[in-house]
């Protein structure tokens, strides 16, 4: 039966706040049963009741993977809010031309905004004068982004340059799809991280990625994940965030220079508190 009880929703609804820190409300009943009832029936199970108590028993783990997999990955596509990308090529890249520039994209899901960065930093630095680091939760969607293979409607924001110098047209099987050419794809790590936990390799980063992603986090969850994202920043280090995202009431070592555009201001002072 493909209805989810209250109290079963209850289960994974704390259970992806103690995991991943997001909260889903009960008006997202739905699109949990969508995401979750082919894994009780390829499972062979009755009902969610059966397939939380397999999740959740001895033999779980694996499930339990792909639960939060199939919960966390959301649909995004390439150069999605243009301006930050304006930003990175115009302002970011020319302040920081004098090193090479290493970059982590927090939340890559499925690949469209890692693989919109490396387009910007190659054609700005070429090939030896930036890192990317690309991340997400879902290790089904990092897997896919390993791929670099694309539904055309997901480049539609795509410049036609960047498509002609990046992208090869797919044949065959891959008709109708786009791959990045493999140059780039192999210039673009991409590792399995949860936010919630800081970044685990010294050395920092000049520019950090986190969009459209806090606004599932409620306020203590926001202030961790940036406390963990302020401690991977590199002294001067930027942190672009989501149009619609706000972190007032956060206290950062961080400047707001813009909507959803901070940069690291000084590491000998207090973190200060952002205001609305």
């Amino acid at each position: 039966m493909k209805s989810l009880s209250p109290e079963a929703f209850r289960t994974i609804q704390e259970w992806l706040y103690r995991t991943a820190g997001i909260q889903i409300n009960a008006q997202k009943s739905s699109m949990v049963v969508s995401r979750l009832w082919r894994r009780v029936d390829a499972l062979g199970l009755e009902d969610f009741n059966a397939y939380l108590a397999y999740v959740f028993g001895s033999d779980g783990a694996a499930e339990r993977a792909e639960m939060l997999d199939r919960l966390t990955t959301n649909e995004t596509y390439f150069f999605r809010e243009p301006a930050h990308f304006a930003r990175l090529k115009n302002q970011i890249i020319p302040s920081l031309k004098d090193r090479p520039i290493k970059v982590w994209c927090a939340a890559a899901s499925t690949g469209e905004e890692p693989y919109s960065l490396a387009m910007v930093l190659d054609e700005q630095l070429g090939g030896d004068g930036w890192q990317l680091v690309a991340s997400d939760i879902c290790g089904r969607a990092v897997q896919q982004a390993k791929r670099g293979i694309y539904r055309l409607e997901r480049l539609e924001l795509l410049p036609v340059d960047y498509l002609k110098t990046y992208c090869r047209r797919g044949t065959g099987t891959y008709q109708g799809m786009m791959m990045i050419d493999r140059d780039l794809r192999t210039r673009v790590r991409f590792e399995q991280h949860n936010l919630l936990h800081p970044w685990p390799e010294a050395g920092g980063f000049d520019v950090i990625f986190l969009r459209n992603v806090l606004i599932y986090f409620d306020q203590p969850t926001r202030q961790r994940v940036i406390d963990n994202l302020c401690k991977a920043l590199r002294p001067g280090g930027w942190l672009i965030t989501g149009h619609c995202e706000s972190l007032a009431g956060i206290r950062m070592p961080l400047q707001q220079l813009a909507p959803s555009v901070y940069r690291e201001s000084n590491t000998q002072q207090a973190p200060r508190r952002i205001t609305a």
